[in-house]
């Protein structure tokens, strides 16, 4: 019924930055709020940032540089990753409840594929 799709990931030296994108597609009403975790290896998925209503929040280790943002047109989240440093190396992924349905509505959280980001010299 629903899909996401992130882009943008990649090897990026330290100090550059990256910006990933989250596309939503199917039978959607409403998307009720976009966010985006990361998984290092050996480690447990974190929540990143997220964005409901316009409001922004962030994990502290990486607010100031890290800004999430919404096209609602084109149901598509982002997240523009500046003075990226090796302890960003993760799988990210973007993660988004949404409303949808053609006859009776539903709602559900979703998970797109994961995108690898690698900074490293």
């Amino acid at each position: 019924q629903v899909q996401l799709v992130e882009s943008g990931g990649g090897l990026v030296q330290p100090g550059g930055s990256l910006r990933l994108s989250c596309a939503a597609s199917g039978s959607i009403i409403r998307i009720n709020d976009m966010g985006w975790y990361r998984q290092a290896p050996g480690k447990e998925r974190e929540l990143v940032a997220v964005i409901i209503s316009g409001s922004t929040n962030y994990v502290d280790s990486v607010k100031g540089r890290f800004t999430i943002s919404r096209d609602n047109a084109k149901n598509t989240a982002y997240l523009q990753m500046n003075s990226l440093k090796p302890e960003d190396t993760a799988v990210y992924y973007c993660n988004a409840d949404i409303s949808y349905g053609n006859v009776v509505a539903r709602r559900q959280r979703y998970w797109g594929q994961g995108t690898q980001v690698t900074v490293s010299a």
